[in-house]
């Protein structure tokens, strides 16, 4: 799956919204701590694109753990594809931003949706 029309960024819900952020997406299951609604200045809430609960607590963010949790996470996606619909459907403007609340910027679940959607 490719979407080569909209472009993708990723950004921690922590960090301030840029001007370039366009249309801002949090990827997240839970609503993370410490970030109002307001402070967030999301466009879509899309928790239902986020690993299920039993993959992320599998996963624990282990980076030994990083290729088999893509294996199992884009297989989750393969059978949920309204949730990635949904997304795009929403998404008119490009870019795109992936917001997620993980410390680790490498090995988290956005950082694996971004590379799903983008066909890597």
């Amino acid at each position: 799956m490719k979407y080569d029309e909209i472009t993708l960024q990723l950004k921690r819900i922590y960090d301030e919204p840029g001007p370039n952020d366009g249309f801002r997406v949090l990827v997240d299951r839970l609503w993370p701590r410490g970030v109002s609604k307001e402070e967030a200045h999301i466009d879509l809430w899309l928790g239902g694109i986020a690993p299920s609960p039993s993959l992320r607590k599998w996963f624990d963010h282990d980076p030994t753990r990083w290729d088999e949790f893509l294996d199992r996470y884009f297989a989750e996606l393969d059978e949920n594809p309204q949730a990635v619909t949904e997304l795009f459907q929403k998404a008119t403007a490009s870019p795109v931003t992936l917001l997620y609340a993980a410390k680790d910027v490498r090995h988290n679940h956005a950082v694996a949706l971004k590379m799903y959607l983008e066909g890597d």
